[in-house]
């Protein structure tokens, strides 16, 4: 009869050991084959303090060479908050430190606005300010410092630069080594600040609307933040609550011992 309990005990701890808790998996409740078709777009805006690359070329070299301030490795530009700089040193084109007022200062053509603008606005609206100058130009621009943090139960975090100026919710995880067992998934938090205002949103990467979410699509500095899980807080409290207890007993034995040699 002991023998048949065991048995039944070894059983049950093995079917519940195997089971997969709900609140670690992701998109549980999207079914085989389905097909989600996202009205997701995010296309990214410039704003103050961006470091903004823009490249001016056409057919004469010589007449694009001025909107370019190539002449030497480190040029600096404008005066107090503007801080724009141009550099042909690494990245081989210009760049430019939005101000806060939201402007660059462009060779030749002077201070130009572009926070809140996109990247083809900006392309666009600079072309069609040298058409005067250069026949024909193109006109490259890149934001170069698109970068997003993410923070709390992940194997790696930290801060991660994007080359490409478009990361989803779901890579930006997996270049920080995706989340940990003891972080929370159905309560992530993004952290998003526009104009000096910081939005909070909260998304849950155990069901399939996370493909709908207005943060799917992360945006320059963004902060992800995986909060630990309740195992993981209680996990802490007792390592915190050991240390106390053996900080005290190590403490009357200190006592104890003064005591006694004196």
């Amino acid at each position: 009869m002991r023998c048949r309990f065991l048995l039944l005990f070894v059983v049950l701890v093995s079917v519940f050991s195997c089971k997969v808790p709900e609140n670690v998996v992701y998109f549980q409740n999207s079914a085989n084959l389905e097909k989600i078709s996202s009205t997701n777009s995010f296309t990214s805006v410039f704003k103050v303090d961006d470091i903004v690359g823009i490249q001016v070329s056409a057919a004469d070299m010589d007449a694009a060479r001025p909107f370019n301030l190539m002449q030497s490795s480190s040029i600096s530009l404008g005066e107090g908050g503007g801080g724009n700089t141009a550099s042909s040193a690494g990245s081989g084109e210009p760049t430019y430190l939005i101000n806060e007022e939201g402007n660059i200062d462009f060779p030749v053509l002077g201070e130009l606005k572009i926070a809140g603008l996109t990247r083809i606005e900006v392309k666009e609206m600079i072309k069609e300010k040298l058409k005067i100058y250069i026949n024909d130009p193109i006109v490259s621009v890149r934001l170069k410092n698109f970068k997003i943090t993410v923070m709390g139960e992940v194997s790696k975090p930290g801060s991660y630069t994007i080359p490409n100026e478009r990361i989803t919710i779901i890579e930006a995880l997996g270049l920080a080594g995706d989340m940990t067992i003891k972080g929370r998934r159905e309560n992530l938090m993004v952290i998003r600040e526009n104009e000096g205002v910081n939005t909070y949103h909260r998304v849950d990467l155990t069901s399939k609307s996370i493909f709908e979410s207005p943060v799917y699509y992360l945006a320059q500095n963004d902060v992800i933040y995986v909060e630990p899980n309740d195992s993981r807080i209680k996990e802490s409290k007792t390592r915190n609550n050991t240390l106390g207890v053996i900080i005290s007993i190590v403490g009357v034995i200190i006592s104890v011992v003064t005591l006694v040699v004196r």
